[in-house]
């Protein structure tokens, strides 16, 4: 998210705006109409990201006999990440919070408190902001799911996705783009970086850590049951990410631009260097590491599409493609980790990459935009690291405090014969295919 957005939401002018017809503040832009039609639009595309490119993106990826339970956790995460977001989330994470600014928001605009048609947050109706910020919220748990699937209990994802997004989500959301203490520090994430890929990632792990491994992993091959119904959500992903960095501008200007078109070149070399990496090694590239490859190119750039330009978004693609295809293969097949969709090789990895990458591409020299005034290379990649090593550490342990205490109290694993029937029908009842 910009510097000066994050730093309106701290000004407490800002959340005076509770009246039925607010009168603008001095320093309070009338409203963009422009601005507003394009965030509206980056929402619905941010939407499209998880309903349904990532929910098909992942079924595909498991077994058959798995493909329905993948897309009702998708489904089921995007509704109640919705709901919380509404009665808690959105304040805890954007609003004052006083004393605590520090450390985590208010609840004075807990279920939209105060807040009409006409309320404003820098040109922009607050309510067309508060549904772009859901979004976010919804597929960061979302993509936790590809850490998990084919073995765990689905009450178990329904409560660990509710306590993750109050306790992890919300407070890094708050301290990097809500104008806490590590916005602060001047830690840039134009787009989620850290706030989004670093902490799934880590809950990935720990999840994988804790969930523990699918009965026949790593002894028998499990093979993508549709990698054509993965290269479709790949592709809804990377249309949708257009929505999910540039409409981080939080405005239609050349920001939004640039954004759009680093994203979209970072995407295109991360494909490419995962199929060149493939072809090299294996003598033939795959559709499903091609595609792996281009979200990874996607989750490199994000947090630098703001400062970055279109040759930095070659240098995060080429990166992300190469340090990603590397980790996929270490924690598989060294370390034997059973994160089964590489959420966190590809995601967690690909973000805290591309937070260290913000303070190369993000210079001048490399096509973009500089960083604050006063601020050279090496302090930006001071703050930027300190950002990374406290998020990571933040969302693996409490991330693994939630999955502990569930395992303790209700349990994490379906059963062994549950497992091995897969969990379309032993827990819904229903396949995803019916191939009578």
């Amino acid at each position: 998210m910009i510097a000066f957005f994050a730093r309106r939401l701290a000004a407490p002018a800002i959340l005076l705006l509770a009246s039925p017809l607010p009168a603008l503040a001095a320093d309070e832009k009338p409203l963009d109409m422009a601005s507003t039609a394009w965030l509206l639009t980056a929402t619905a595309l941010v939407l499209f990201m998880t309903l349904p490119g990532l929910a098909l993106f992942y079924a595909g990826l498991v077994r058959a006999r798995n493909a329905l339970s993948v897309l009702m956790h998708c489904v089921v995460i995007a509704a109640l990440m919705s709901v919380l977001w509404l009665a808690f989330g959105y304040s805890l994470a954007f609003s004052d919070g006083g004393a605590n600014q520090a450390w985590i928001g208010g609840l004075d605009r807990a279920f939209l408190a105060g807040i009409t048609a006409d309320t404003l947050k820098d040109g922009i109706p607050e309510a067309v902001f508060f549904m772009f910020q859901a979004t976010f919220a919804i597929i960061t748990p979302a993509l936790i799911v590809g850490a998990y699937p084919e073995r765990i209990k689905f009450s178990a994802v329904v409560l660990f996705s509710a306590l993750w997004l109050l306790l992890v989500y919300v407070p890094v959301c708050h301290w990097i783009w809500g104008g806490g203490w590590l916005f602060e520090a001047g830690v840039i994430d134009f787009a989620g970086g850290l706030v989004v890929h670093v902490t799934a990632g880590m809950a990935a792990v720990a999840a994988a850590l804790t969930v523990g491994r699918r009965r026949d992993f790593p002894h028998e091959p499990i093979l993508p049951h549709n990698p054509g119904m993965t290269a479709t959500g790949a592709g809804m992903l990377w249309v949708g990410w257009y929505g999910f960095n540039a409409g981080s501008a939080l405005a239609a200007n050349g920001s939004a631009g640039m954004a759009l078109l680093a994203t979209h070149m970072s995407a295109a070399a991360g494909a490419l260097t995962w199929m060149g990496i493939e072809w090299l090694r294996h003598g033939r590239p795959s559709l499903v590491g091609t595609v792996t490859g281009l979200i990874a190119g996607l989750a490199t750039i994000t947090p630098a599409a703001g400062v970055a330009g279109p040759v930095g978004g070659l240098i995060a693609g080429f990166c992300g493609g190469v340090i990603c295809f590397s980790v996929t293969a270490l924690l598989k097949q060294r370390l034997k980790l059973d994160d089964s969709l590489d959420v966190c090789a590809v995601h967690g990895v690909g973000g805290a990459l591309g937070i260290l990458l913000v303070a190369l591409i993000g210079q001048p020299g490399f096509g973009g935009s500089g960083f604050a005034e006063g601020v050279d290379a090496m302090g930006q990649l001071g703050s930027q690291l300190l950002g990374l090593v406290v998020t990571a550490a933040w969302a693996g342990g409490v991330s693994w405090a939630i999955l502990a205490l569930l395992r303790a109290t209700s349990g994490l694993r379906v059963s062994e014969e549950e497992e091995f029937d897969g969990l379309d029908i032993t827990t819904h009842g229903e396949r995803a295919y019916d191939l009578r």
